[in-house]
């Protein structure tokens, strides 16, 4: 029961993720390669807050959003003034910076020796400690997340958005300001993020920088194409498969290590799949492969 309910909350996790991920990449047509970034600065965050000056776990995840919210815009401003793979390239070096400042900043972030020992929350003086209970506040946070998903993308800025992913120039055309937008989504998402990284520190209560990897971002990437991108209930669907598919390779009996392997060989099967025959995802409504074609 206890390892069902692990499962479940990591769904819960990456199920944050990619919703917020979706927001930019799905919605707004912008691929993203540095999302375990933020995930990794909401922890850090978190974790550093409550470790050095023992504050609340609610002033923690505020925080925490906020700080990641304003890298996002830093990032940002001059990213977005670019596009397509030249963004994608200009994320990718800001994910491998921020693993190196976590990696190297030993006497702030611990290096390679990480965080341990990070409290778990106590929410109005109830300590959250046990599976269920992290399970409950875990699905508590994925539907806030979700709300807030599901009003930005049915509101006139979520129309925008799209607009911007099906033609930039026209949307300019029409007097909107596509890099504002393109800013302000990027700065909700990469705040989004940081929800997941608080609780995934003070669930694990350790972190170190091998958990915010450029590998991470991928996984994130491939949950929202898999699942379907543009498509809130795709980043649930993709969220479920695909973390719930290493854990089926448990029951083969098949050794950690070749496990690894084997389940990166899968995510990389299932994006290539996906892409030449399905790359709307299981429930998607956009395809990134038309956008390429279009464009």
């Amino acid at each position: 029961m206890t390892y069902l309910l692990h499962i479940f909350i990591l769904i819960g996790i990456y199920i944050i993720l990619s919703l917020s991920l979706n927001l930019i990449a799905g919605y707004t047509g912008i691929l993203s390669m540095a999302h375990a970034a933020f995930y990794g600065i909401g922890a850090y965050i978190a974790a550093l807050m409550a470790l050095n000056f023992n504050s609340p776990f609610i002033l923690n995840l505020f925080l925490a959003v906020i700080g990641s919210s304003i890298l996002g815009a830093l990032v940002g401003i001059p990213s977005l003034r670019i596009k397509d793979d030249y963004f994608i390239i200009a994320t990718f070096a800001f994910q491998i910076i921020i693993f190196n400042i976590l990696n190297n900043l030993v006497s702030f972030t611990g290096g390679p020796m990480g965080l341990p020992g990070i409290p778990q929350p106590v929410i109005f003086g109830i300590k959250i400690s046990s599976h269920f209970s992290f399970l409950v506040l875990t699905a508590i946070l994925c539907a806030i997340t979700y709300f807030i998903c599901n009003k930005i993308v049915k509101s006139p800025f979520g129309r925008i958005l799209k607009a911007i992913r099906e033609d930039e120039v026209f949307t300019k055309s029409l007097g909107k300001n596509v890099s504002a937008y393109k800013v302000k989504i990027f700065m909700i998402s990469s705040g989004l993020a940081a929800i997941s990284g608080v609780m995934y520190a003070t669930y694990i209560t350790y972190i170190d920088p091998t958990s915010f990897t450029l590998m991470e971002s991928i996984f994130i990437i491939s949950i929202v194409i898999i699942g379907g991108a543009g498509n809130l209930k795709g980043s649930i669907v993709g969220a479920v498969v695909l973390v719930m598919l290493p854990e089926i390779l448990r029951f083969v009996g098949l050794p950690n290590s070749i496990a690894a392997n084997i389940r990166q060989m899968l995510y990389g099967g299932l994006l290539v799949v996906f892409m030449l025959w399905r790359p709307q995802g299981f429930i998607g409504e956009y395809s990134f492969n038309r956008n390429n074609e279009n464009g």
